[in-house]
C-alpha cells in the first residue's frame, strides 16, 4: 500500500500536533501542581501570620512553627512525632538501660493515650498500672487532644517527685487514680531462671535494649541440657530491631526473620537468619499478651511462622510500623513512619498483632477444693495422716529462700496459668520428640 505525499504530510502534521498536545498537557499538569502547592504554602503562611498577630497568648514565630510541625506529624499516625531538645535527649538514653520516669511505655490507640506495658519492677509496675489502661488525666489535666510527645513530657520529671494518673481500665465501673513517685528507671532487660522441679529454663525479656541477644545466649549456654525453654515476652513494648532479629536467630537456622517495606524501594529490607547464630533446637514456648508490641511481635510472629515455637497467651498489641529518627540540626529531630514490618509468611503485624496458637487468659491455675466429707470416727486418723504429710514435706524441702530466688517456684507457676500452659506444652513436645 502506497501513501501519497499529501497523505504523508498529513500524518506527520497529525503526529506533531499530538506530540505538542501531550507536552502541553504534561506541562499544564505540572503547572497545576505548582500552582496548587504555592496556594497551599500561601495558606499556611497566612494562618501562621493570623495566629502570631491575633492569638490570645503571645507566641513568637519559632513557637508557632514548632507547634505546626508537631501537629502535622501527630496527625499522620500514632507513632510519628516531633522531638524537641528534651524529648530528643530522652529518646537517646532510653536504649542505654537507665533513664528517668515512671517505667511505662505508652502509645496512641484508637485516639486514646494507652499504656502499652509497664516495665518490670518500676514505679508504675509496683503501683499497679496495667497494659491496656487508658490514661484519661495526668495530674488532673485531660489527655484528650494531647499528642504523644506532650503526654510523655508531662509524665517525665525529677526523681522522687509524685504524679497522679487517672486511668480507665476495662472491667472497672469508673476511672481509678494511681499516685506514682518518679524514679530513675534501671532496666534489667533479661532475667533467666530454672523452673522448680522441671528441667525447663524460663527467660524473661522485658524490653529490647542493646543487651538482649548477649544475655539470652549466655543463659541458653549456661543450661545446655534443659528439656525446653519458656520465652516470656508479656508486657514487652519492643525496642531495638536488630536485637529482635538476633534473638529470633538464636532459635532459627535460616530463612526470612522479618522484612520491611516502605514507599521508597530503598526502605525495603529483608532480614535473614544466619546459620552460625543459631545455638539451640530445644523445644520452645513463647508467652505474649496485649502489652507485647513491636519487636516482641516480630520475635513471636517469626517463630510462629517458622513453626519453631508454640505461642501462648493473648493477642498482641499490633504495632508493625518502622520509624526513622531524622535530626533537624543538633538538638531536635522528627520521628517519621517510613515502612511496615512483614513476617516471613507475608502477613503484617500493624493493627492486627500476632494471634497465639493457644489463647489463654491470665489468672491462677484452677484448683478443686478438697472434699472434707468424712465420718467423725475417722477424723482423728485423717488429721494425723495429713500432719505426717506436712512434716515429711518440711523435711524433704531443703531449698533455702536464697535458692528459690534463682528459680520459678511451684507456687509462682500455680499462680500463672499462662506459664503453666507453656510448661505443659513443652512436656507434650518432648513426648512427641521421644516417640
Amino acid at each position: 500500500m502506497k501513501f501519497s505525499k499529501d497523505g504523508l504530510r498529513l500524518s506527520l502534521v497529525g503526529a506533531i500536533v499530538f506530540f505538542v498536545l501531550c507536552i502541553t498537557e504534561l506541562f499544564a499538569k505540572e503547572d497545576s501542581v505548582i500552582i496548587k502547592n504555592t496556594e497551599s504554602l500561601a495558606k499556611m503562611t497566612k494562618v501562621m501570620s493570623i495566629v502570631e498577630n491575633y492569638y490570645v497568648d503571645d507566641l513568637n514565630l519559632s513557637d508557632i512553627i514548632d507547634k505546626s510541625i508537631s501537629g502535622l506529624l501527630s496527625n499522620l499516625d500514632a507513632h510519628s512525632g516531633y522531638l524537641d531538645e528534651k524529648s530528643y535527649k530522652d529518646m537517646q538514653v532510653q536504649t542505654s538501660g537507665e533513664f528517668g520516669g515512671l517505667g511505662i511505655t505508652v502509645g496512641m490507640k484508637d485516639g486514646a493515650l494507652t499504656v502499652i506495658a509497664p516495665i518490670d519492677d518500676t514505679p508504675a509496675y509496683k503501683a499497679g498500672v496495667k497494659a491496656g489502661d487508658v490514661i484519661l488525666m495526668i495530674d488532673g489535666n485531660s489527655t484528650i487532644n494531647t499528642n504523644l510527645e506532650e503526654a510523655v513530657k508531662k509524665m517525665r520529671g525529677e526523681p522522687k517527685t509524685d504524679i497522679t494518673l487517672t486511668l480507665v481500665r476495662k472491667g472497672e465501673p469508673k476511672p481509678i487514680e494511681v499516685k506514682i513517685t518518679r524514679d530513675i528507671i534501671k532496666v534489667d532487660s533479661v532475667k533467666a531462671k530454672m523452673i522448680e522441679d522441671e528441667n525447663i529454663l524460663y527467660i524473661r525479656v522485658s524490653n529490647f535494649d542493646q543487651n538482649v541477644e548477649k544475655k539470652v545466649v549466655e543463659a541458653v549456654k549456661k543450661y545446655p541440657k534443659v528439656k525446653g525453654i519458656v520465652l516470656d515476652l508479656r508486657n514487652n513494648p519492643g525496642g531495638l530491631l536488630d536485637q529482635a532479629v538476633n534473638l529470633t536467630n538464636v532459635f532459627v537456622k535460616d530463612g526470612v526473620i522479618v522484612s520491611q517495606k516502605g514507599r521508597n524501594s530503598n526502605e525495603n529490607v529483608i532480614f535473614n537468619a544466619k546459620a552460625s547464630k543459631k545455638i539451640t533446637d530445644t523445644p520452645l514456648a513463647v508467652l505474649v499478651n496485649g502489652g507485647s508490641a513491636s519487636a516482641s511481635e516480630i520475635v513471636s510472629g517469626s517463630l510462629q511462622d517458622h513453626k519453631r515455637a508454640i505461642i501462648i497467651g493473648e493477642n498482641t498489641f499490633g504495632k508493625g510500623s518502622v520509624q526513622m529518627v531524622m535530626p533537624l540540626g543538633k538538638s531536635e529531630a522528627i520521628r517519621l513512619t517510613i515502612a511496615r514490618y512483614y513476617l516471613p509468611s507475608g502477613r503484617t503485624i500493624q493493627a492486627v498483632g500476632v494471634k497465639p496458637d493457644l489463647v489463654v487468659y491470665p489468672g491462677a491455675v484452677p484448683r478443686k477444693e478438697f472434699d472434707f466429707n468424712i465420718k467423725e470416727s475417722d477424723l482423728k486418723q485423717h488429721l494425723q495422716s495429713e500432719l505426717e504429710k506436712v512434716e515429711k514435706s518440711d523435711k524433704t524441702d531443703n531449698k533455702t529462700e536464697e535458692d528459690k530466688k534463682d528459680m520459678i517456684t511451684k507456687t509462682q507457676v500455680m499462680e500463672d496459668i499462662q506459664l503453666k500452659t507453656a510448661i505443659d506444652t513443652i512436656k507434650i513436645q518432648n513426648i512427641q520428640i521421644n516417640h
